[in-house]
C-alpha cells in the first residue's frame, strides 16, 4: 500500500469506535482528516446517526462541513464521547507530541474534554523517547516574544519561530508559535510540560501526557492498534 492508502485505512479504522448518538472530536492533519471523511460517509449512509462534532481546527471544520457532519461547540456539548486525532510523535507509554499541524490549543482544549482519545500516525511517529525526532510546539501571544522566547531558551530548548512563506505563522486563535527542540530527546516530559506552562506569555505547549487510550498505526504490514 502507498502512504495514502495506509493513511486512508488508518482513518478508516479509527471510525470504527464511533457510535451513533455520540459526541465526535474531529482531529486535525493528513490521516484524521481519513478519518472525519469516513464519518461523513457513514452518516450519508446511515450506518452511524445523531452525531455531532467538534472539530479542532478551522480547516477540519470546514471539512466536516463539506461532507455533511453536523457541527457543535464545548458550549452546547462540554462532554466528548471520543475524539479521533493525529500525532507527530507517540511513546511506548502513549504521550504525544502534537502541534506541527499548528492546532494543538484546539486539540489539547478538545482531548481534555474527551472520555476517549484515539490518535492515528504512520509507524515512524513511533519513538521510543519524545522529542527524539520533532520539536515541541509551543504557542505563545505575540506580545513579548523575544521574553518569552528567552525563557523557552532556559529550558534547554532551540527555539525558533514557526514561519509560512517567510512570515510568522499564525494560529487559528490569532497566537504565534515557537518550536522548541530538545536534544538528544526529552528527559522528563512531565517535569518540562509543567516548566513550559509556567513560562508567562506560553499560551499552550504541544506534550499531551496521559491523554490517549489507543494508537491506531499505519505501517508495510498493515494497521495495528496499541491500546493502554
Amino acid at each position: 500500500m502507498d502512504t495514502e492508502a495506509l493513511k486512508r485505512a488508518t482513518g478508516y479504522r479509527a471510525a470504527e469506535y464511533v457510535r451513533s448518538g455520540m459526541v465526535v472530536g474531529l482531529g486535525s492533519g493528513s490521516t484524521a482528516r481519513y478519518a472525519t471523511l469516513r464519518i461523513a460517509e457513514l452518516l450519508r449512509e446511515r450506518t452511524l446517526q445523531d452525531i455531532v462534532a467538534i472539530p479542532t481546527s478551522e480547516a477540519t471544520a470546514e471539512l466536516a462541513r463539506e461532507g455533511g457532519i453536523p457541527l457543535t461547540t464545548l458550549e452546547e456539548q462540554p462532554a466528548i464521547d471520543l475524539t479521533i486525532d493525529g500525532a507527530d510523535e507517540v511513546d511506548p507509554q502513549l504521550n504525544l507530541i502534537k502541534g506541527l499541524g499548528g492546532a494543538q490549543l484546539r486539540e489539547k482544549i478538545v482531548a481534555y474534554a474527551s472520555r476517549r482519545e484515539i490518535i492515528v500516525v504512520d509507524e515512524s511517529k513511533l519513538v521510543q523517547r519524545l522529542g527524539s525526532q520533532a520539536p515541541v510546539p509551543v504557542e505563545v501571544i505575540r506580545f513579548g516574544l523575544r521574553s518569552t522566547q528567552a525563557a523557552l531558551e532556559r529550558t534547554e530548548a532551540a527555539v525558533t519561530l514557526r514561519l509560512r512563506n517567510g512570515e510568522p505563522f499564525i494560529t487559528d486563535e490569532g497566537n504565534y508559535i515557537l518550536d522548541c527542540r530538545y536534544t538528544p530527546y526529552i528527559d522528563n516530559p512531565p517535569a518540562l510540560a509543567a516548566a513550559l506552562k509556567t513560562i508567562p506569555g506560553v499560551v499552550e505547549h504541544g506534550l499531551f501526557l496521559g491523554m490517549a487510550q489507543a494508537v491506531v498505526v499505519a505501517s508495510p504490514n498493515g494497521v495495528r492498534v496499541i491500546e493502554k
